[in-house]
């Protein structure tokens, strides 16, 4: 596994995939599900229809702020389960959407208010607050604490990953972005964020 290749090149695969279209869950019900991704994240529900497979069960299509979807089956018999998920293998350990930096006082606020604790960490590359839906599945909101372009995004990262490996560092911070940034060439800035616990936060 030490010899295992962590890069931004392309792989010697079949094809590549061009993008997440969209991320697929079993839900509760209509009322939570949009009561919690609609009205406490923001997003648009831009679809609603019938499970093309099974019918009698609804489908939920959101916007999650790119045009990349986060969709979910519901049914009105399914009650809402709050407490937090123990994810087995090959099940969602959680989902992760970015938010814009400027609005995380607002964002706390609006998780207080409606009675969504939350947790908060400093992650190395960007900056997380961490939450749960009313499903009890984690969600993590993620401020990216440099101005990265999307289409550099891959090579930040790798380059950082060599930065942590060459410094023997178990994980990536924000040192190692900044070097790694250096080193591509690219200005970006760097956005003044709150500080936050370093480190582990939420387990696997």
């Amino acid at each position: 596994m030490s010899e295992l290749a962590v890069t931004a090149d392309a792989p010697d695969s079949a094809f590549e995939t061009t993008g997440t279209d969209h991320v697929t869950l079993v839900g509760s019900n209509v009322e939570d599900t949009v009561a919690f991704y609609r009205d406490v994240l923001g997003m648009r529900l831009v679809l609603r229809q019938p499970n093309l497979d099974r019918p009698e069960v609804t489908h939920l299509f959101f916007d999650s702020g790119d045009g990349r979807l986060v969709t979910f089956f519901v049914h009105e018999d399914r009650e809402s389960e709050p407490e937090p998920q123990e994810p087995g293998l090959g099940a969602v350990h959680h989902l992760a959407f970015r938010v814009d930096h400027d609005r995380l006082d607002e964002i706390r606020d609006r998780l207080s208010e409606g009675d969504h604790g939350y947790s908060e960490y400093d992650r190395g590359a960007f900056h997380a607050l961490y939450t749960q839906d009313h499903n009890g599945l984690t969600i993590e909101l993620v401020a990216d604490k440099y101005a990265i372009p999307d289409d550099r995004r891959a090579e930040v990262l790798a380059a950082a990953h060599a930065e942590r490996v060459a410094e023997d560092a178990d994980y990536v911070a924000g040192e190692h972005v900044e070097a790694a940034l250096d080193k591509l060439g690219i200005d970006a800035e760097r956005r003044d964020l709150a500080p936050a616990v370093p480190g582990r936060g939420v387990s696997d």
